[in-house]
């Protein structure tokens, strides 16, 4: 694959990039640059972590990336996840990577690394410590929103610490290419900020887009903030669809999902469409009697959208045909769930702790 082609695949996944210049000059100087991206394991997953985390992942290893899954168990205990139980963490960590495995990452591309398993070496401390004493108390609390918290909440001593220990993992990881979502922006910002100062090379930040909750929020927030709190939540089930939903839970969510008639912006039905279905499949079918205009199909997005805010697309008829599609990539997830034995174990265990 010729240059142009790697960078453009890499658009795909960056709604954010910094920088352009700084990837071009990293793909054309490294051969296999090295990608990460790293998450606490809370839980079951959801779509976005699920199906949209592969296809990113697949298209950087398309692009001759080199992909680091880290499962940030220590990160997860220090921002108190799952009742600040380890062990009950580690369980969710192996689930979330069986979730991945019958979703279609490409495994063969990927090496998943533990938290755990690094950070006892006093290497990684020392990262850690030149990064605190380079920083201030200011600087990382303004970090807390990559851990979903906010400046003005209450922080435990941990949390204060985990921008510090976020930062050392692009480090001790030897990271090009932190990809990450937008939400992770601001330590993926400080990284850079401190690497020259420290003698590390500067990372590339690639920051995905993150996917729209399906319930409506009214929020006067702009920017990447408004994008964190419009973003889908485990804390607010009805605004995620898990992977491990069944058929019925998924045509439950979307037909209650906001989807204002002919509007597109921060309508969450194009977004699933826009960032899942049309990466996923050729063509999105639309079931309609005649009298509402008879059977369509879209090749594009973009054709979708245009007839959408031009009102020949009714909100449920685009629902009904999304819940389909979504129905038919959760299904090898439901069937790995329910048939392998390791799996269903997992699952049902996360389960346990969730109630």
């Amino acid at each position: 694959m010729d240059l142009e082609s790697r960078l453009d695949l890499i658009r795909e996944v960056g709604e954010e990039i910094i920088t352009g210049e700084d990837l071009r000059q990293l793909l054309q100087t490294k051969k296999t640059p090295i990608a990460y991206d790293g998450f606490e394991p809370s839980g079951k997953i959801h779509i976005a972590q699920g199906v949209l985390r592969a296809i990113n992942v697949n298209k950087m290893t398309k692009a001759g990336c080199k992909f680091k899954m880290w499962v940030a168990d220590w990160h997860a205990w220090a921002n108190n996840k799952m009742g600040g139980d380890l062990a009950k963490i580690q369980k969710a960590g192996e689930y979330m990577v069986e979730v991945w495995k019958a979703t279609g990452m490409d495994m063969g591309k990927v090496e998943v690394l533990w938290a755990s398993d690094v950070m006892g070496k006093r290497e990684y401390w020392e990262k850690v410590m030149k990064i605190a004493i380079n920083s201030t108390l200011n600087r990382t609390i303004r970090c807390s929103q990559i851990m979903g918290r906010t400046e003005n909440e209450v922080l435990q001593t941990s949390q204060v610490f985990y921008p510090c220990m976020q930062a050392a993992d692009i480090f001790q990881l030897e990271i090009d290419i932190a990809q990450l979502g937008m939400d992770q922006r601001k330590v993926n910002v400080f990284a850079r900020e401190l690497a020259p100062k420290l003698g590390f090379a500067k990372p590339v930040a690639v920051h995905h887009h993150m996917l729209l909750g399906l319930t409506q929020i009214n929020t006067a927030a702009s920017g990447i903030d408004r994008a964190i709190e419009m973003k889908m939540s485990k804390s607010k089930p009805e605004s995620a669809i898990f992977m491990t939903d069944s058929r019925e839970e998924v045509e439950h969510k979307i037909k209650k999902a906001f989807c204002p008639e002919k509007i597109v912006e921060d309508n969450p039905i194009l977004d699933y469409c826009r960032n899942i279905v049309f990466e996923k499949f050729k063509s999105l079918e639309i079931e309609r009697p005649e009298k509402f205009g008879g059977n369509v199909t879209y090749h594009s997005y973009a054709e979708l959208e245009s007839d959408f805010a031009a009102g020949k697309l009714h909100p449920m008829d685009l629902k009904n045909a999304t819940a389909l599609k979504i129905n038919e990539l959760l299904e090898p997830v439901r069937r790995h769930f329910e048939r392998n034995t390791k799996a269903k174990k997992l699952l049902q265990e996360v389960n346990a702790v969730e109630k």
